[in-house]
């Protein structure tokens, strides 16, 4: 054995562990963005079913919206969205990979289908844009903090 081998076995360990992720402080926030995506799936179910049930509520007609659609479409529109994203919540909260794709697409589609109805329902919809920015930005630059 020469000199060079027996300085680097005595520097090195026996074995070298695999390397770990450990969880930073940013866990709170993709465990935010988790209950936020279930809100948000409530909140969209919520507004699915009035616009189905109560097509009065808005104060709206048909030609002021973005895309004019009937109330009741937008109704099913909104259902969907916040079933998907409900279901996306607890994926994120399990530390699914496919939860947070499916979560950050839902987010975008969420946001997007709300700034289309924004006239219909300004200040519900500027909120729910809001906190899908966050869910956003929680998943992308932090999502893999939770994993299990």
């Amino acid at each position: 054995m020469t000199d060079t081998e027996s300085r680097r076995r005595n520097d090195e360990p026996p074995y070298t562990p695999a390397s770990r992720h450990e969880p930073t402080g940013w866990v709170g926030m993709v465990v935010f963005a988790g209950v936020m995506l279930l809100m948000l799936g409530s909140f969209q179910a919520i507004e699915g079913f009035v616009a189905l049930f109560r097509d009065d509520f808005y104060v709206t007609t048909n030609n002021g919206l973005v895309i004019p659609m009937d109330f009741s479409a937008w109704g099913w529109t909104h259902l969907t969205i916040g079933l998907i994203t409900a279901l996306a919540g607890f994926g994120v909260l399990y530390g699914k990979m496919w939860a947070r794709v499916v979560g950050i697409v839902i987010a975008v589609i969420s946001a997007l289908a709300n700034l289309a109805f924004l006239p219909a329902y300004p200040i519900w919809s500027t909120i729910v844009i809001a906190i899908d920015v966050l869910v956003i930005y929680a998943l992308t630059a932090h999502g893999r903090e939770v994993r299990y």
